[in-house]
């Protein structure tokens, strides 16, 4: 980052804590796994009568493992 903001720097103080909070976590990766990321998303936008408010989801796998 040549010309790095105070902003810039909110937001890397940002990721390393999620990273911080998510050591826990892994990826099941196999031998053969493609290195392959695929997403789905859907959206309703009409399901809600009342307020008619959309209703949204996703999902993507990454080396055939579920992350969200």
């Amino acid at each position: 980052m040549y010309a790095s903001t105070d902003s810039h720097w909110v937001v890397v103080k940002r990721i390393l804590r999620f990273l911080k909070g998510t050591t826990s976590y892994g990826f099941h990766i196999t031998r053969g796994s493609s290195f392959a990321l695929h997403g789905f998303t859907d959206t309703d936008c009409t399901s809600s009568i009342d307020d008619r408010k959309s209703i949204g989801g996703y999902l993507f796998f990454f080396c055939q493992t579920t992350i969200s």
